[in-house]
């Protein structure tokens, strides 16, 4: 029996991938840099040893999966060269894996993690079900008919996949170090959906994904009167919001999710649609659309005193925009204060005008440091460039956050991809010393 090594297993997709292997009863284990992540808790309880980077943690027959950050001369991947062990690439492994199960690709620039969430979420109510989260979450149920997982459009990655269903929440353009423009990132999206062996969910509401065409059916959800899924009569109160859902004009029934904002609908949608397409039970999919607690990093929300804490991943224009939009319904009578660290140079280079605009809608706004990537190191512009477009912003420095304290009864959104959770950390000490 083999042991399945994962170089640089606190990736999201690997560490998800690692989980699924291991609750499927596999030899797992995995080695990364010493740095947190916050991917490595579900690790560490389920007792999945995470080992420093080294040579010797390779080998003879082991099976080794390999991050798609680390480059062909990383020294773990050269020992497997010796050894003649095969060096598969996550992408590549995933493609093969999900062959076992009727499977699910949600892709998407936005909104992939939390809808693979709650596809996961609802799936598993009716039916034996594995996942794979890009928040760092998998499960591996042994006798598992469904597979709902996370595939990213980045370096074309997904086109190593040919699921039974794919579900396109939106296009945009975004990973400017790779795509060339949006139409670029729709030929990408174009060439996976000729991949699709039953049928693709796509959001009607954009209007490129209403261009996409496939071999397959392909069901359009969203708010317009011309989708196949459409939600109308949308409602909130303090508790979620509710609507009710027509396909193809004709009522089908009412729905609740304890989420605000357009974006967590359309999410709902996709999943409805599918779950009405594969038959399984409406009265389940109301349920556990009700119960769903979330994905890690998506507007994870804490109350310390007199202000709420939110963590979130959102590092795109279009992201920032739908996240404060979320806080303004939930907490329409408080002030909304945004702390955004700017992922990659690149990305923040090509939308610098765009995160401006988005960070604008805040009533307040703290920067952080450009956090770079394992790719990209440095760039031309720095964080004032930045400031220089957002009225009334301030510098944040991880030593010094006790300027936040004077947002009494207010909503601080720490948000990015980095690790900004160091800057809510260090604030969350700081208030504990008072």
């Amino acid at each position: 029996m083999t042991t399945y090594h994962f170089v640089g297993i606190k990736g999201s997709g690997m560490s998800a991938l690692a989980q699924v292997l291991h609750d499927q009863g596999e030899t797992v284990q995995g080695s990364d840099v010493d740095k947190s992540f916050f991917t490595q808790k579900a690790l560490e309880e389920a007792g999945i040893p995470i080992l420093p980077f080294r040579a010797d943690n390779i080998q003879p027959g082991m099976t080794v999966i390999a991050g798609n950050a680390f480059p062909d001369d990383h020294e773990e991947i050269q020992r497997a060269n010796e050894f003649q062990i095969p060096v598969i690439r996550y992408h590549r492994f995933l493609g093969e894996f999900m062959q076992n199960f009727t499977s699910i690709a949600v892709t998407g620039a936005h909104g992939k993690t939390s809808t693979t969430g709650l596809l996961a979420h609802v799936i598993s109510g009716a039916k034996p079900t594995s996942f794979l989260i890009g928040d760092g979450t998998g499960k591996g149920e042994k006798e598992a008919i469904y597979f709902p997982f996370e595939a990213c459009e980045y370096r074309r990655h997904f086109l190593s996949y040919d699921p039974d269903y794919a579900i396109m929440t939106n296009i945009d353009f975004d990973h400017p170090d790779y795509f060339a423009d949006v139409e670029d990132v729709f030929s990408a999206f174009q060439e996976m959906a000729l991949k699709v062996k039953k049928g693709i969910f796509a959001c009607g509401d954009d209007e490129y994904l209403q261009g996409i065409h496939a071999k397959v059916p392909v069901v359009f959800y969203g708010f317009a009167e011309e989708n196949d899924f459409q939600a109308r009569n949308v409602q909130h109160d303090a508790t979620g919001t509710t609507f009710d859902v027509f396909v193809r004009h004709t009522f089908y029934a009412s729905f609740k999710i304890p989420t605000f904002g357009d974006h967590n609908i359309l999410n709902a949608l996709a999943v409805i649609a599918l779950c009405h397409y594969e038959e399984i039970d409406t009265e389940i999919v109301k349920e556990r659309l009700l119960t769903f607690e979330g994905v890690k990093r998506r507007f994870s929300e804490k109350v310390i005193g007199t202000q709420v804490l939110i963590d979130d991943y959102a590092h795109h224009p279009t992201e920032i925009k739908a996240t404060i939009n979320s806080a303004r319904q939930k907490y329409h009578d408080r002030e909304i204060v945004i702390i955004f660290q700017p992922h990659t140079f690149s990305r923040t280079q090509t939308f610098l005008d765009d995160f401006a605009e988005s960070l604008n809608g805040a009533d307040r706004v703290y920067l952080c440091d450009i956090f770079g990537s394992a790719r990209e190191h440095h760039g031309q512009l720095t964080i004032e460039d930045l400031q220089k477009r957002i009225p009334g912003s301030v510098l944040l420095k991880e030593e010094e956050t006790s300027s936040l304290a004077k947002h009494k009864d207010s909503v601080l959104v720490f948000m990015g991809a980095g690790d900004i959770q160091k800057f809510q950390s260090a604030y969350e000490n700081y208030l504990n010393e008072q």
